[in-house]
C-alpha cells in the first residue's frame, strides 16, 4: 500500500536545424513514394473502381459518412443529457439509420437509401432495368423512373397514357 508510483520524466527534444529538417522532410517523401497504393479490401469492387468525381464515388462518400457520424454523436449526447424531444430523437435516427445505409453501400456496392449527398440533399432517381407488362401486353410503368425506351417517364407522360384531361379534373371541395 505504501508504495509511490515514480513519475516518468520527460526530457525535452532538442531543436533540429533546418538542414536536419529537410533531410527528414526528404526521407519521409521517399518513404511514401515507395509506399504501396492501399488495396482497399473491405470495399466492394464495384466502389472502389468508381473516379474520383463520380458522385458515388468512395472519397465523397466516406467525407459523408465521417460528417454523419460526428452530427450523430452530437445528437446522441443531447439525447443523453436529458434535452430528449421527438425532433431530435427524430434526427438522430435518421442520421444513424444514412450512416448504416453509407457503410452497407461500401461493403456491398448497392445503395439502400433514398437520398444521398452529405445532408441527403439529392434524390435518388429510379431505373428500370427490366420491362414489366400486365394483362394487355401494355408495359408497367412508374412516375420518376428512367426507362431505356422513352427515358424519364413523367406526369404528363402518365395522364396521356390514362387518357386524363386536365380540364375534367375537378378538385374536392373539403368538408
Amino acid at each position: 500500500m505504501g508504495e509511490e508510483v515514480k513519475k516518468k520524466i520527460r526530457r525535452k527534444r532538442k531543436p533540429l536545424t533546418e538542414e536536419q529538417k529537410a533531410e527528414r522532410r526528404e526521407r519521409l517523401a521517399k518513404a511514401r513514394e515507395a509506399k504501396a497504393p492501399p488495396k482497399y479490401l473491405t470495399v466492394h469492387p464495384s466502389v472502389r473502381e468508381l473516379p474520383d468525381d463520380h458522385y458515388l464515388s468512395l472519397s465523397k462518400v466516406r467525407g459523408w459518412l465521417k460528417k454523419n457520424k460526428t452530427e450523430r454523436q452530437r445528437l446522441q449526447t443531447m439525447i443523453r443529457r436529458k434535452q430528449d424531444d421527438r425532433k431530435i430523437r427524430s434526427d438522430f435516427l435518421r442520421i444513424d439509420t444514412y450512416c448504416h445505409n453509407i457503410d452497407a453501400y461500401i461493403r456491398s456496392g448497392v445503395w439502400l437509401d433514398l437520398f444521398y449527398g452529405e445532408d441527403q440533399q439529392h434524390k435518388v432517381k429510379m431505373q428500370c432495368l427490366h420491362m414489366a407488362y400486365d394483362e394487355n401486353g401494355e408495359p408497367k410503368r412508374s412516375v420518376g423512373t428512367w426507362y431505356p425506351d422513352i427515358g424519364m417517364y413523367t406526369q404528363e407522360m402518365y395522364e396521356m397514357d390514362r387518357g386524363v384531361d386536365k380540364a375534367s379534373k375537378k378538385k374536392r371541395k373539403k368538408k
